[in-house]
């Protein structure tokens, strides 16, 4: 289900491919090629980079939401992988949900002076800034580095993988793409209304990420 939920939610970004035709390298054609990528800086694309979280809902079921419009750079050692780096930003107030009830109840400002139940009004965005990539495949890395969000600052790590290569046609610009994956526990920044209840603690953040070279 996580896994069909981030094929879904990842169309968009894997279409700055499918869109380029015979200039992308993607693994439906097998074993990629990455000789042809370039070390440099990158920019995100914010319009085809998503994070997906899903967390459990009671006991019942998994809910989704997604966070777009991301935005923040990629250093890219191709030479040395464990010299490249990544900081991206992801605009908390702007999260999607299917209910309209439930997106206000996450930007809700807590009652008579009280702290909001999730991330309350006008909150900050969010900051992942990596301190080490570690190869673990020809297109795999574990990418560590420091989550700042809702005031908290810990370490995560993500599991990411080389998901496409290749020239946008629609724009001309070299592009990398990415899927990650990590779990947190919303608990840890701060965020634990509802645990009592039966609302999971554990979220599971599924990463699809386009990034242009500038």
């Amino acid at each position: 289900m996580r896994k069909t939920i981030l094929a879904l939610a990842g169309a968009a970004a894997i279409s700055t491919f499918a869109i380029s035709g015979a200039h992308a390298d993607n693994h439906e054609d097998g074993e990629m090629d990455t000789s042809a990528i370039t070390s440099g800086s990158y920019s995100a694309d914010p319009a085809h980079t998503l994070v997906v979280w899903g967390l459990d809902h009671l006991g019942f079921n998994d809910y989704f939401g997604i966070f777009g419009d991301i935005t923040g750079t990629l250093e890219l050692d191709t030479a040395n992988l464990a010299n490249s780096s990544v900081d991206v930003s992801i605009p908390i107030a702007d999260v999607t949900v299917a209910s309209a009830g439930l997106k206000d109840h996450l930007l809700r400002a807590g009652t008579d002076g009280a702290d909001p139940d999730f991330f309350g009004p006008n909150p900050e965005a969010a900051r992942f800034v990596s301190t080490s990539v570690t190869p673990t495949g020809d297109t795999e890395a574990d990418i560590t580095g420091n989550l700042t969000f809702n005031g908290v600052t810990k370490e995560v790590t993500l599991d990411a993988e080389l998901a496409g290569m290749g020239t946008n046609a629609m724009n001309q610009k070299e592009t990398v793409g990415f899927h990650a994956e990590t779990t947190i526990m919303r608990s840890e920044w701060n965020l634990g209304w509802g645990i009592p209840f039966g609302l999971g603690d554990e979220v599971e953040l599924e990463i699809t990420a386009a990034f242009e070279k500038n």
